[in-house]
């Protein structure tokens, strides 16, 4: 969860039980928040949606040490090598040897 929700439930008079994930657990439920997050764009393609998304790949960008500046120009490379995501092109099938 976002890490001001603790705060935030405890503020409205409530209580709560959790942890802090460290090393494997945080790769994993990091990596699984991303999914959640997908889904819910998937859902409700919002400004709101979107921003979760970015958060959360800004917090898996510094867990793998990776700059978003880099990852930035690497897809920039990417994309005119082999394109983008634009045109709806799916790959049903390679034919041939």
């Amino acid at each position: 969860m976002r890490d001001r929700i603790p705060e935030i439930i405890r503020d409205s008079g409530k209580n709560l039980r959790g942890h802090i994930a460290y090393t494997e657990e945080y790769n994993q439920r990091v990596i699984e928040k991303m999914r959640e997050e997908l889904d819910e764009f998937a859902a409700d393609p919002s400004l709101e949606e979107a921003a979760d998304m970015y958060e959360v790949l800004l917090a898996i960008l510094e867990n793998w040490n990776l700059e978003l500046s880099e990852v930035a120009q690497f897809a920039q490379n990417k994309a005119m090598e082999r394109g983008k995501f634009k045109l709806g092109v799916v790959l049903d099938e390679v034919l041939g040897d």
